[in-house]
């Protein structure tokens, strides 16, 4: 090479001795095997066979295709060559190879993926809860309709009876037809549910003493019932006592005081 131009003989002679060099190896080394253009699989549709002048270069998938029959055929031709030289050409069954990374590696990758996954299901979580939401608000303003129409008509309705227009009062009727209903539907939702464990905590230490508020006060069945009642003993009245004032043993001021006097 003079001033930035190669000698062309010079070039073709180092590639001869190349050559030469490469073809001293046995071709089980080698392993080069070279073809001639392979002729495609017929195409039924066109009734043409496709050869390497037929393939498009700037079609992809014939491109591909033809490095994809050109390889296959190398390997058919290859095999046999290998066969005859005892050149096994399967992996036995108990070959095991060795990971190209780490355990450490690959546990690292796994914590990973398995992150991924954990933050894929709570996005996913959290899209559900977000419908859920947007569905009870639905459900919630369309029942906020419902009785602000509801409400509307029965008012319109108690119009027109104050003005003359209407002489039913089915509106009344309807609403407490609509009411019973409600209550009878709270009344199945609700649940019966024990004291809680604050309460049964007190009860166990102080204990249950029963009902205390309002445990005297007179009911009916207390009002009706004079089975107990004795005439002598109420109001220290009875048959023979009748007029009679209780006698007050207690001496009166005067008294005390003249008999502190004499105890001095």
């Amino acid at each position: 090479m003079l001033n930035g131009i190669s000698d062309s003989s010079s070039d073709s002679s180092d590639l001869h001795s190349q050559l030469s060099s490469l073809q001293e190896h046995t071709w089980v080394e080698r392993l080069d095997v070279t073809l001639g253009p392979v002729t495609d699989v017929p195409d039924l549709a066109s009734n043409s066979t496709s050869d390497k002048d037929a393939v498009d270069p700037e079609n992809d998938f014939q491109r591909e295709m033809s490095f994809y029959r050109q390889a296959q055929a190398a390997v058919l031709e290859a095999l046999p060559r290998l066969h005859k030289l005892q050149v096994p050409t399967r992996r036995p069954d108990d070959y095991f190879a060795e990971m190209a990374k780490s355990d450490q590696q690959m546990q690292k990758i796994r914590q990973k993926l398995k992150s991924k996954q954990e933050a894929m299901e709570k996005s996913e979580k959290a899209k559900q809860l977000r419908a859920l939401r947007k569905y009870g608000k639905k459900v919630q303003t369309e029942i906020l309709q419902k009785r602000q129409k509801e409400k509307k008509s029965m008012l319109n309705a108690v119009k027109k009876y104050q003005k003359g227009l209407s002489d039913k009062l089915d509106f009344l009727d309807e609403e407490q037809t609509s009411s019973q209903g409600n209550k009878k539907g709270s009344g199945s939702q609700r649940i019966k549910r024990g004291p809680n464990a604050k309460r049964r905590y007190k009860n166990q230490k102080f204990g249950f003493g029963g009902k205390k508020k309002g445990s005297k006060w007179n009911t009916k069945e207390s009002f009706n019932d004079v089975s107990s009642f004795r005439a002598k003993v109420a109001h220290n009245k009875g048959p023979g006592k009748a007029g009679k004032k209780a006698l007050n043993k207690r001496p009166g001021k005067r008294a005390r005081q003249k008999m502190k006097s004499r105890a001095r």
